[in-house]
């Protein structure tokens, strides 16, 4: 299955913002849902079961000048298996224009016994935005063996790289539970900040939770991981 949706945000010169375009293919399907504070509050509703292996499926977002939007899903995204030999891909192309806000606050990736999936996000952040990026991944479902998951983030701010992460997972990972990348956590996850009007905090290890400033941008990334999804929302709440 192929599927593409577009979200595009404009500042209504009223300090609140329109969406200029909405639109969405089974299983992204947008639907707009009541404002907070004068920021776009949108949900994305997947359609159908999966990713499956073998679906091809992007959202691209775009947030102009003085807008402000928040994204959220109304589930969990479960990567299931497919047809043999076959990957599943969901990428997420987003940019943030100058003044602009946008959240992304998904709900967790489930990567799924025997799946095979990519999840890619590319995030272009003008200077003076303020960009909220959330990734949360739990390896299998309650009782099996995770399947195999690519997890890439790729995020420039002011044209210059700021961020450049990647992780796998699954039987083709090879020690991806060990102690130098999960430590045998089912459940793992990363929240970027970047807000020009913050203090960038020190970096910190507490526990399963690090704070790492960024050098490319007024940012701060927070990595964890956690024995269930709970904890996991716990530990990247800031």
């Amino acid at each position: 299955m192929r599927a593409l949706a577009r979200l595009v945000a404009r500042a209504d010169g009223r300090g609140g913002t329109v969406l200029v375009e909405l639109h969405g293919e089974t299983p992204l399907l947008l639907r707009q849902t009541p404002a907070d504070g004068g920021v776009a509050t949108v949900h994305l509703v997947g359609g159908a079961a999966g990713p499956l292996a073998g679906d091809d499926l992007r959202l691209e977002i775009e947030v102009g000048p003085g807008a402000a939007v928040r994204v959220h899903t109304v589930a969990a995204s479960i990567a299931l298996p497919g047809r043999p030999g076959a990957v599943s891909r969901m990428a997420v192309s987003a940019v943030v224009h100058a003044g602009a806000t946008l959240h992304w606050l998904p709900e967790q990736l489930v990567a799924a016994a025997g799946c095979a999936h990519l999840a890619e996000s590319r995030v272009a952040v003008a200077a003076g935005a303020s960009l909220r990026w959330r990734d949360e991944l739990i390896c299998g479902r309650y009782g099996e063996a995770p399947g195999g998951a690519v997890v890439h983030t790729q995020v420039d701010y002011a044209g210059r790289p700021l961020l450049r992460q990647s992780l796998a997972v699954g039987p083709r990972a090879p020690g991806w539970a060990g102690p130098a990348v999960l430590g045998g956590a089912p459940a793992t996850g990363s929240l970027l900040v970047v807000d020009p009007s913050r203090q960038v905090e020190a970096a910190a290890v507490d526990g399963t939770v690090a704070r790492l400033p960024l050098a490319g941008g007024p940012a701060t990334l927070w990595t964890a991981t956690a024995p269930d999804a709970h904890t996991l929302r716990a530990h990247l709440t800031v």
